[in-house]
């Protein structure tokens, strides 16, 4: 595994990183001209930064603008701006389309900082793409990750500090977390940072057992999520 906390990459057509030997085998690339991705067995998430940006599936086009994000499971092709695709190997996710991502965060995170889940796990355990806003003059408790992350800077600027270096964060800047790796982000006075983030895994999201269609259906004043006997196998 690598001992560095953090990689960073120029923003190049193509393949940028293979973590395929990973607990949650994760391809990084990015697009700068037209692209295709056919890898059966993967899902995609990826976030426009500079558009518009056309996506061709088998049954539809879609056309997103700079801050869109989308996640597609199937084949694709990819026309126009540039971007990151992030490819979580061997999950079938569900297809979506969002954003323009907004200028806050709805969740609280740490030290000032917060959140906002853009693409969310279906179930527990699946990946997620999120949106970190880092306000100015935050300088952050140093911390880890079980698992990668992938970042990409899309507004703003900043730098992340680990035991081996501090690099300079500014829009287009793409980098990924390793596993266990210590890191802290730092913003100064006038300056905000915001952050797409790419997590392989989660220990939120619903469970068969545990998911607002089931709690919310009542039998005689009784959860159907408390009644075994009716719930699907």
């Amino acid at each position: 595994m690598n001992k560095l906390a953090y990689t960073e990459f120029e923003f190049a057509n193509g393949l940028l990183y293979d973590y395929s030997d990973n607990d949650y085998p994760t391809r990084l690339h990015a697009w700068t001209e037209d692209c295709s991705f056919k890898e059966e067995g993967s899902t995609f998430y990826g976030y426009v930064f500079e558009g518009p940006t056309e996506i061709t599936t088998a049954n539809n086009r879609y056309q997103l603008l700079a801050r869109q994000y989308f996640c597609m499971k199937d084949g694709f092709a990819l026309s126009g701006g540039r971007g990151i695709v992030i490819e979580r190997v061997g999950f079938r996710g569900m297809d979506s389309l969002g954003g323009p991502v907004e200028d806050w965060g709805r969740l609280k995170y740490i030290d000032g900082c917060t959140d906002s889940l853009l693409v969310p796990p279906v179930k527990l355990g699946d990946p997620c793409l999120n949106a970190l806003f880092f306000p100015e003059n935050i300088d952050q408790t140093a911390h880890t990750h079980p698992s990668m992350r992938v970042g990409m800077v899309i507004e703003g600027s900043g730098s992340c500090v680990t035991p081996e270096a501090e690099y300079d964060l500014i829009p287009g800047k793409i980098f990924i977390i390793h596993p266990d790796g210590t890191h802290r982000f730092r913003t100064r006075a006038g300056a905000k940072l915001t952050v797409v983030a790419y997590h392989p895994d989660s220990d939120f999201g619903p469970k068969d057992e545990d998911h607002p269609m089931i709690n919310r259906t009542i039998v005689d004043g009784v959860s159907a999520a408390k009644i075994e006997d009716i719930r699907t196998v």
